[in-house]
């Protein structure tokens, strides 16, 4: 295992984030879109389902987000991860659901979705 005491922390120039390195020598990395850590776990997926595809026709995005996540934080994580300033946000709550798998009751999981307005012309592609 390293000598941790050798290890020095350094900030690096992207994004303000600071990253661990010996002896003092920065590592080369590839050049990456990165995202504040503050955001980081905001988004946490695009939300594919019939609704969502046929209200992205008209600018209107969907996505699965942290519980804790308010409308600044989606509007800000999604100017970070797409580039792109919403018009709009909406949030509206995801109700856990009763489920019966294998002769038990069970519940899945709620959470929180964003519906995400952008103007005309800006597009997000999902692959």
């Amino acid at each position: 295992m390293k000598n941790l005491k050798n290890l020095k922390k350094i900030k690096s120039s992207v994004a303000g984030r600071s990253r661990i390195v010996s002896n003092g020598m920065a590592t080369k990395s590839a050049k990456i879109n990165t995202v504040p850590e503050s955001l980081s776990g905001v988004l946490l997926r695009p939300r594919i389902t019939e609704k969502a595809t046929m209200l992205g026709e008209k600018n209107v995005y969907t996505f699965d987000v942290s519980p804790r996540a308010n409308k600044d934080m989606v509007a800000r994580a999604v100017k970070a991860v797409y580039g792109m300033t919403p018009i709009r946000v909406n949030i509206s709550q995801i109700k856990p659901k009763a489920i019966f798998v294998r002769g038990k009751m069970g519940t899945k999981g709620g959470g929180k979705k964003a519906m995400v307005y952008l103007k005309k012309g800006d597009k997000i592609e999902f692959v």
